[in-house]
């Protein structure tokens, strides 16, 4: 028995390594693989399953429902297609298939070729960039149309751009839209409509046809000068399901070059409606304000000042009588509580006077500089003192002196 290696896979494990494995393969994520389908199969989930073969092999093919929406036409068993998309590992089984994103009709395998690869380039070069896309202006004054002045289409542009917004002006740059010739005259009308500035917004497209018809408009020169063009480009090519490089580069896309007429200019009937319903809100609003207007003025016609004018003079004179009347008794309690305290303190005052010590008998002796003598020893025998009495005043002599000892 050999030796058992170091890891052992389960199943589950060793489908999902391998799935690992291819899904780092580049070449197996974008991959284009031609085959007759068979045993093709559609489920009620919306998916597609299939097979591609050839004369030496066969591919188990899926096609999910989200892709399924862009499909042109219904497969068939024995249908010779294209298909696009990546190679995996589906784990559950173990087995390897095709997931596939877009599928063609062998008969224009080539050109759905050159279109996805165009497309990955410009898209990887930025061309399809939302933040390069230009606003289309809201009432241009001059559009211009890049199309063949032969076909239908340019004639339903004109009649419906006259009928919504007769105000535009329509110049026609006529071009070839369809041939080897037509990609160069388009983007040479695009550079020349830019140049000399001709229009506010430029409408670029033809009517529907198949995918030779339409192959024009998923040229790289077309697609670098919509790219390059300062005035907005709408790409208008085909039918709704068409879809072209110009549409992917254009600043907006119509699903018909009728719808383009419709994109570019306002329906001058909605216009008026709306203003006729802006007319009638301003004129309600309006209305409203009067009313409210007219409410106030009369609320204020019922005001005393003015249905009796002289009344407002009457009661400021009577509020100044009373203002008048308070100030006047406010100034008299003052006054009065001020004379009781001059009177309180006058007598006060009085009752510390010295006079009225001498009006009991009292009498105060000053010496002949006017010192007041407070103890015998202020003065000595013989000096002359004056003596205040509580009426009129002594000059005498100091014919003795008595000290008194405090301290015994």
């Amino acid at each position: 028995m050999p030796e058992q290696p170091q890891m052992i896979f389960s199943v589950s494990e060793a489908n999902n390594f391998i799935k690992a494995l291819l899904d780092r393969v580049p070449q197996l994520q974008e991959i284009f693989v031609r085959g007759e389908i068979s045993n093709y199969k559609l489920y009620p989930s919306g998916h597609h399953y299939f097979t591609l073969k050839d004369a030496e092999g066969a591919m188990r093919c899926v096609l999910f429902k989200g892709n399924a929406f862009r499909l042109r036409f219904r497969p068939e068993n024995g249908m010779k297609v294209i298909a696009f998309g990546r190679i995996s590992v589906f784990p559950r089984d173990g087995a390897y298939q095709l997931y596939v994103s877009e599928l063609s009709a062998e008969g224009v395998g080539d050109l759905h070729v050159a279109f996805e690869q165009l497309k990955r380039k410009l898209d990887a070069e930025g061309l399809f960039d939302p933040d390069h896309k230009k606003p289309l202006p809201r009432c241009p004054k001059t559009i211009a149309i890049v199309t063949s002045s032969a076909g239908a289409a340019v004639h339903d542009m004109i009649r419906i751009l006259n009928a919504r917004w007769p105000l535009s002006k329509v110049v026609l740059l006529p071009v070839r839209v369809q041939g080897e010739e037509a990609p160069g005259e388009i983007a040479g009308a695009l550079r020349y409509a830019n140049k000399w500035r001709v229009a506010d917004v430029i409408i670029t497209g033809r009517g529907g046809g198949s995918i030779e018809d339409l192959w024009a408009f998923n040229d790289e020169r077309v697609a670098r000068a919509i790219y390059d063009s300062e005035i907005p480009v709408i790409s208008a090519v085909g039918h709704e399901p068409d879809v072209t490089i110009a549409d992917y580069v254009a600043d907006a896309r119509a699903s018909t070059p009728s719808n383009a007429a419709e994109i570019a200019v306002p329906d001058q009937k909605e216009l008026r409606r709306r203003l006729a319903a802006l007319s009638e809100r301003m004129e309600q609003s309006e209305s409203a304000r009067l009313e409210t207007l007219r409410g106030r003025l009369e609320d204020l016609a019922q005001k005393r000042a003015l249905t009796d004018p002289t009344a407002f003079v009457s009661d400021k004179r009577m509020l100044l009588d009373y203002t008048q009347k308070n100030l006047a008794a406010a100034a008299q309690r003052q006054l009065a509580q001020r004379q009781r305290q001059y009177a309180a303190l006058c007598a006060s005052l009085d009752a510390l006077s010295p006079l009225k010590v001498l009006g009991r008998g009292y009498a105060m002796a000053r010496t002949a500089d006017g010192q007041i003598i407070k103890n015998a020893g202020d003065v000595a025998v013989g000096e002359k003192i004056d003596l205040t009495l509580g009426s009129g005043r002594l000059g005498c002599k100091v014919e003795s002196r008595e000290m008194e000892d405090h301290n015994g």
